[in-house]
């Protein structure tokens, strides 16, 4: 009874995990450009606080080139341009449809108290062949829990160090070449370099695929519960893959981008259609992972070593 206690309250933790983000995503702090003269960004800033408190958080640029620059450098997903005959929203569908959704719904609603016409346009889009972006949401936690797959296979069928982690490397370099050529060659989810898209794919099998082998050589069986929780439990629904970082509760969202599956997305993500920018930190986030994952396993065996020789000793 205790285990089969012990297994109902997993059960509950993951659906909590699962539906509680998309239950309770609202806006807070999304970073959204503003072009307009002071007394109107200012007018507008209290009309936009006033629709949704606390759900933007604006950055007053130049000119509609200047917020282009920091759409295109993922310091913002949006921008809103006001002239005196009309308002312009810029709302890149590549950030995430639930952003495009939110930043085009609310510079049509400023639009509107302010009495100006407005057209949407869209700087950074999804592709013809997949304008939802449904390859990237749906490729990128397998891409990223493919890893988990692998380890889990390679620990029941490989025997010895290491030959597991030559697997393990294997499969990161194949399988994620494979998928990243299913979404760029097949789905038509991407039309960046693919390359650099396989490069992150891989980068994302490996960290995961690192992790689980080394936190169960070091741990056991409690290592492969500890990557579950890392990889499924929290990863999975704070990838903001499904929804957005934006529109997940603070600070969990931040949180999601460091772990593997948010990492793996936003990696993508960046390569595939915003030129790299803002690689740098999921790919060291991704690196970070792997790095731990082969020291627990190089700790693991040398621990193993170690029992090994204690009888030859005494």
């Amino acid at each position: 009874m205790g285990v089969v206690g012990l297994l109902v309250v997993i059960l509950v933790a993951f659906l909590v995990a699962f539906a509680l983000p998309g239950l309770r995503a609202e806006p807070r702090d999304v970073p959204v450009a503003l072009v307009a003269p002071e007394p109107v960004a200012a007018q507008l800033r209290a009309a936009a606080d006033t629709m949704a408190p606390d759900a933007i958080a604006w950055t007053e640029v130049a000119d509609e080139a200047a917020a282009t620059d920091l759409l295109r450098g993922r310091e913002a997903v949006g921008a809103i341009v006001v002239e005196e005959t009309e308002l312009r929203v810029l709302a890149p569908t590549a950030t995430g449809a639930s952003m495009s959704t939110f930043v085009r719904d609310m510079g049509e609603r400023i639009g509107a108290t302010a009495g100006l016409p407005v057209t949407v346009s869209d700087p950074v889009p999804f592709t013809a062949d997949d304008p939802r972006g449904i390859g990237l949401s749906a490729g990128a936690l397998p891409i990223a829990l493919g890893g988990w797959i692998a380890a889990v296979g390679i620990i029941a069928t490989v025997r010895g160090s290491k030959t597991r982690i030559i697997a393990a490397l294997s499969f990161a370099v194949l399988g994620g070449a494979a998928m990243t050529a299913v979404l760029r060659f097949w789905f038509g989810t991407f039309e960046g370099s693919y390359p650099a898209l396989a490069a992150a794919g891989m980068l994302g099998i490996a960290a995961t695929s690192l992790l689980v082998l080394g936190l169960q050589r070091l741990l056991r069986g409690v290592g492969i519960v500890i990557a579950a929780m890392i990889l499924i439990l929290l990863g999975n629904p704070l990838s903001g893959l499904t929804t957005a970082t934006e529109l997940l509760p603070s600070p969990w969202g931040g949180i999601g981008q460091w772990l593997p599956p948010g990492a793996t997305g936003a990696l993508l993500r960046n390569v595939g259609f915003f030129d790299g920018s803002t690689a740098l930190l999921p790919a060291l986030a991704l690196a970070a992972w792997a790095l731990l994952g082969a020291g627990c396993y190089a700790l693991g065996a040398w621990r193993e070593s170690r029992a090994a020789l204690a009888p030859a000793a005494s």
